[in-house]
């Protein structure tokens, strides 16, 4: 089937402000003002009162906090104390409540025009073995792409690391599960839906041996590598007095630094590591709303940027960003860097991160772009709120105005979100059931 999405009323493209032309999965034709596509369509979208996007891309998530929001007991505290008061509930976490978490926080992303979202599951406790898996079902069933990041932790309080006993994994049971998750879920071919990523959590909560055969695993297997770096100051003492180097060090030390690597935060970095950052050709997650509730600092992206390394934007965990909406973290970026760095951070830089710099950081050229031939990921939006009334720039209203919602999403050039609903989910039975679990997990 041919689509056209005529004349929408602003869109993030050059010469296309007669729309687009959509055919199965792609992006056939840019068309002018004025014009007709040149091809034959079976069908019109009139997009006269929508925004058109690329999909955008959530390049880092902790699926399970959506279940440990606003934790009284955590709040106000900085990285190091904040996990260690949320582990011991994390212990807790159920199959059943994993499958919820992920449900509802894939259904938020979507709702808020995610179309490529990445997950770092890393606690697993007794019976959630098989925690991807579940993952792996129910972005299917909404039928939003992921990349899964098979997270792990093998070193406990036990071992000098943060998290307790019953969270941790041997190294064997991380190998062995990683590689198992690979063979059945990652598809390297342009246009997958479902990729599998390697994700040692971090390096105060991972041995180096993890760290290490990881790395080898990721190169055997051509498959990409995450963890959370540069996040804290802590962090950094922590590295110094423990493993006698600065984090990246670190990570140059055990096989990381390389194209295969995105890093979450990346936060406290000096000149010299963005320099290595960029010949290495390591993407960064931008967190900005997860980086001011945990006041760990504020990234770099400016410098980062100059200096040729990929940057996009996740939304983190639901326990510090506390939400998964990934066009407000559009605005959060856009406004904390423009703070930092002037009124030369544009609103288009801010979408950028979102769309194209996520494809980039995750190599997924035909990802996060609205040109030919490109993947049918879209996010419409309509400026029918009062936030917006009396906009003189669509686009930048988005941004600046503060969209919350989409009106539609499109994954693969099927309609996923239509008139801000999931068709077929049933978001109050979600809130309940997912409600329920988070109840069960606080009161345990």
């Amino acid at each position: 089937m041919k689509i056209w999405l005529k004349n929408p009323l602003s869109i993030l493209a050059e010469n296309a402000e007669g729309g687009i032309l959509l055919e199965g999965t792609r992006i056939a034709e840019l068309v002018p003002s004025g014009k007709q596509p040149s091809a034959e369509y079976d069908s019109v979208f009139d997009a006269g009162s929508h925004v058109i996007l690329p999909g955008l891309i959530n390049l880092h998530h902790h699926f399970f906090q959506t279940l440990t929001r606003v934790y009284p007991q955590a709040l106000n505290k900085k990285l190091f104390p904040w996990l260690k008061t949320l582990y011991p509930l994390w212990a807790g976490l159920t199959p059943e409540a994993v499958r919820m978490a992920t449900r509802l926080a894939l259904a938020e992303l979507l709702l808020s025009g995610c179309t490529t979202a990445s997950d770092q599951h890393y606690v697993f406790p007794a019976g959630l073995e098989k925690a991807i898996d579940l993952q792996v079902e129910e972005a299917n069933n909404l039928g939003i792409r992921v990349v899964l990041c098979r997270g792990s932790m093998d070193r406990s309080e036990k071992d000098g690391g943060l998290p307790p006993d019953s969270v941790v994994q041997t190294c064997d049971e991380i190998l062995a599960d990683s590689e198992r998750l690979i063979h059945l879920y990652h598809n390297p071919e342009e246009g997958a839906m479902t990729q599998i990523a390697l994700a040692p959590c971090s390096p105060f909560s991972v041995s180096e041996t993890v760290m290490r055969e990881s790395a080898k695993l990721a190169k055997k297997h051509n498959v990409l590598l995450h963890t959370h770096l540069a996040e804290t100051e802590d962090e950094n003492r922590f590295c110094l007095e423990n493993i006698g180097c600065r984090p990246l060090d670190y990570l140059e030390r055990v096989g990381w630094l390389n194209n295969r690597t995105w890093l979450a935060h990346g936060i406290h970095f000096t000149n010299e590591e963005i320099l290595k950052l960029s010949v290495a050709k390591t993407g960064i997650s931008h967190c900005p709303s997860s980086n001011m509730v945990l006041s760990s600092g504020v990234c770099r992206v400016s410098e980062l940027e100059k200096a040729r390394v990929a940057v996009g934007l996740g939304v983190d965990g639901s326990a510090s960003n506390d939400c998964s909406n990934l066009i407000q973290e559009v605005r959060q970026a856009f406004l904390l860097q423009r703070l930092h760095n002037g009124s030369n951070v544009t609103h288009l830089d801010a979408l950028r991160w979102a769309t194209e710099g996520g494809a980039n950081v995750l190599g997924r050229p035909e990802l996060g772009k609205i040109a030919e031939g490109m993947q049918a990921d879209l996010a419409l939006f309509k400026l029918d709120e009062l936030r917006f009334s009396g906009n003189g720039d669509p686009l930048a209203a988005l941004v600046i105005c503060g969209a919350h919602h989409a009106d539609r999403v499109m994954v693969a050039g099927k309609w996923i979100v239509e008139n801000s609903r999931i068709p077929g989910l049933d978001l109050e039975q979600l809130q309940a059931q997912h409600q329920q679990e988070a109840k069960r997990l606080l009161t345990k």
